[in-house]
């Protein structure tokens, strides 16, 4: 018996042949029926999805709120589709190591990438990266979005967001501020507050939010734009503590800390947010059952509930939509890097 698939090869193999061409006519048919059942359902000639364990690179040292995020949501997947999703830390070089990693994968779906806020601004500082932020990836999913916290140092004479204002009124330029680096979301939240709040505080570029949060707390600088992930630890130990957080709403991690709104800035709005990309050229069904699956995940109560004991919220998109959010977040941010001036 011929089956669909032998049939389909032989075909393919031998349209030009005279065994083709004097073949039954019954044969003739068969082998023609079943390519077009293939084109007309590609699908059926690819193997399921996922078939392998799946590799999530993310762009960030081990241990961060992107490496929480990524373990939380691949848990689910893991059980979801009975392959194990495996976490692989690619820090270094404003994100580009980690998209560099995904662009060398095949593009099956078999290799996704976390992209942050910075996804977005290194375009606009790094017009030489060795790849298309937009053309290069294929937009999936969001994953969840997180507000920035404004931290300090037990030490520095403010307990509210107004008398930090007046102190770095009356500083300016003394007051240092601890920042993942040159350029990143923490850098650009620290410009927009400048320019809000009418004062200039000093940026210091660290390699992550860790070790900047390590130098906050030993004083060596006075202030931070963190993430609740980050930051709650520090802050329920007296450690540091924060005096504003961004959005329309308290935080239920840290529900003492007001808004900026409550504060007396309402238009400062910084926050970071993560998602997922997958290689260009990924089929269109496999991104699909990727964003659908984490649309899933996300909808979970306990999901939900520890997004929420980490200070994040899902950030709930699909393909479309999350092509379209990244485009609007360069356009946002290239209003305050020409605003502020930055270079690197």
């Amino acid at each position: 018996m011929i089956t669909q698939s032998q049939s389909a090869r032989h075909l393919a193999t031998s349209t030009d042949n005279s065994s083709f061409l004097t073949a039954p006519k019954a044969v003739k048919s068969l082998l023609t029926a079943a390519v077009l059942v293939m084109l007309a359902h590609p699908s059926a000639a690819q193997p399921p999805f996922p078939r392998k364990p799946i590799r999530f690179i993310l762009p960030n040292a081990p241990g961060g709120s992107n490496d929480v995020v990524a373990r939380i949501i691949g848990e689910k997947l893991t059980a979801s589709w009975s392959q194990t999703v495996v976490v692989d830390s690619r820090p270094g070089g404003n994100n580009v190591i980690a998209a560099e990693a995904l662009l060398r994968s095949t593009p099956d779906g078999h290799t996704i990438l976390m992209i942050t806020a910075a996804h977005a601004i290194n375009p606009l500082l790094l017009p030489n990266q060795p790849y298309d932020a937009i053309k290069d990836f294929t937009p999936v999913a969001a994953l969840v979005g997180t507000q920035y916290i404004l931290v300090l140092n037990a030490a520095v004479p403010a307990n509210n967001l107004r008398e930090f204002i007046a102190l770095a009124k009356a500083r300016p330029g003394q007051l240092n501020a601890a920042g993942s680096n040159t350029g990143g979301i923490q850098h650009l939240a620290l410009e927009l507050f400048n320019m809000l709040a009418g004062v200039k505080l000093q940026h210091v570029p660290y390699k992550g939010g860790g070790p900047g949060m390590i130098d906050l707390v030993a004083g060596q600088v006075q202030l931070a734009f963190n993430n609740a992930i980050t930051v709650t630890p520090h802050v329920r130990s007296g450690k540091i503590k924060a005096v504003g957080v961004s959005g329309e709403s308290r935080l239920p991690v840290l529900p003492q800390v007001p808004t900026f709104a409550e504060g007396g800035l309402p238009a400062f709005n910084a926050r970071n947010w993560f998602g997922v990309v997958a290689p260009a050229r990924t089929p269109r069904d496999i991104v699909q059952k990727i964003a659908d699956e984490i649309a899933k995940t996300q909808a979970m109560p306990d999901v939900k509930e520890k997004l929420a004991g980490q200070g994040v919220e899902p950030f709930v998109s699909g393909p479309e939509a999350f092509a379209v959010f990244i485009k609007s977040e360069i356009a946002k941010y290239a209003k305050i890097i020409k605003a502020a001036g930055i270079k690197i």
